[in-house]
């Protein structure tokens, strides 16, 4: 189903660049697939989404595999140690090449054993002798954007983007000045969820701690809240606190060597994470499946590949009871965004960037509604706003 342009411009209706006169995103953006069908075209196909640590694919023949929107991907390291990113797709009869995560010396498709390069080139085609005017450069595995950012491996599906470096302005040289180590870390931990939420909810609710003193009466003891500042800049938004002055009730930090809380959302749907406690590293990915299911992945990384007991409670205290308490959150707000009694809501907003303040979601909003601009001006309907 095609979303009337209309539709796409009343969106702005109400949504001001104040974002205390501001409302947020209708409803009906949160709970109809069709925007969420338009979403992964003109939001997922051209963002840089996050694929891995460099460090799992550091030697030549090392490729992990990735789905972004029903985009079958593949990255690995080539025989000359260069990057690469190709869509995981045989270009005989469009059967899936590799699987999961490993090393290889060769791009072997399963189906009919036509055989690539690392480079992406084909290498070899069983009886391809047969065929005539058959040029085996005509089939050479179609490549993705893909850039080392920060020690962590990034695609764009869309050829022209920008890099990520030059999107993203000072997001690396302040994740660095908080993660000096983070080229050494190793993952060493996975959690996945499954929310009953639109992933647009889920990053509101990220974007915010408005709701911290509320629903999360551990975290507040974690870090020093009345410190806390949000900022937002370009496609990145930074929420950065030291740690709490007192004993707190999430999890051990009495021999923490990093003391601050440093957090970065990046658009549209990536966290990326530094926990006062020993050395760490988190790259969470809020990944929509429908209009009304999201599936998180969590990834934590430490200077060994298997956490120590304290670095498993830290572990435990997110999986079981920060993530217990923001699923149960975003899920209700889902319910609501179902019912006739909403459709806009309101940001409460500190412009001072107090971390107690709306203004990240504000911004958030504020970036799709500018790719839904985009949008319209590239089909020609080309908006007041």
């Amino acid at each position: 189903m095609t979303i009337p342009v209309q539709d796409l411009h009343a969106l702005r209706e109400s949504f001001d660049d104040n974002p205390r006169r501001s409302y947020s995103l209708p409803s009906r953006a949160y709970v109809q697939q069709h925007y969420l069908d338009l979403e992964r075209d003109i939001v997922f196909g051209k963002t840089w989404q996050y694929v891995c640590h460099v460090g799992e694919i550091a030697n030549p023949g090392d490729y992990q595999t990735v789905n972004i929107q029903g985009h079958p991907l593949v990255v690995l390291r080539d025989r000359q140690g260069q990057l690469r990113a190709f869509y995981n797709v045989c270009l005989h009869r469009g059967h899936e090449l590799l699987e999961g995560s490993g090393n290889t010396k060769t791009i072997v498709c399963p189906y009919h054993a036509w055989c690539y390069k690392l480079d992406g080139d084909l290498m070899s085609a069983r009886y391809s002798d047969w065929m005539e005017d058959f040029d085996f450069a005509d089939f050479k595995l179609m490549p993705v954007q893909i850039e080392e950012f920060c020690s962590m491996v990034w695609i764009n599906l869309d050829k022209d983007a920008p890099s990520l470096a030059e999107q993203s302005g000072e997001l690396g040289n302040e994740i660095l000045s908080y993660a000096p180590d983070l080229a050494g870390l190793k993952l060493a931990h996975r959690k996945t969820y499954t929310l009953k939420a639109n992933w647009k909810s889920v990053v509101d609710n990220f974007l915010e701690c408005y709701h911290c003193a509320v629903a999360h009466r551990d975290f507040v003891t974690l870090v020093d809240i009345d410190n806390y500042r949000v900022t937002t800049h370009g496609i990145y938004s930074s929420h950065i606190a030291p740690a709490g002055k007192t004993d707190n009730s999430a999890y051990d930090v009495s021999e923490a060597s990093v003391q601050d809380h440093a957090v970065w959302w990046l658009w549209p749907n990536t966290a990326l994470l530094r926990y006062p406690g020993s050395p760490n590293w988190m790259v969470w990915r809020f990944i929509p499946i429908d209009a009304e299911t999201t599936y998180e992945i969590f990834d934590f990384f430490y200077e060994d590949d298997t956490p120590t007991e304290q670095q498993m409670e830290a572990i435990e205290y997110i999986d079981t009871v920060l993530q217990k308490e923001d699923i149960d959150i975003v899920e209700s707000v889902q319910r609501g965004m179902k019912t006739p009694a909403y459709d806009r809501g309101r940001f409460v907003c500190n412009l001072n960037g107090f971390g107690e303040s709306e203004h990240a979601v504000h911004h958030f909003h504020g970036l799709y509604l500018d790719a839904i601009d985009t949008h319209l001006k590239s089909i020609g309907a080309v908006t007041d706003a």
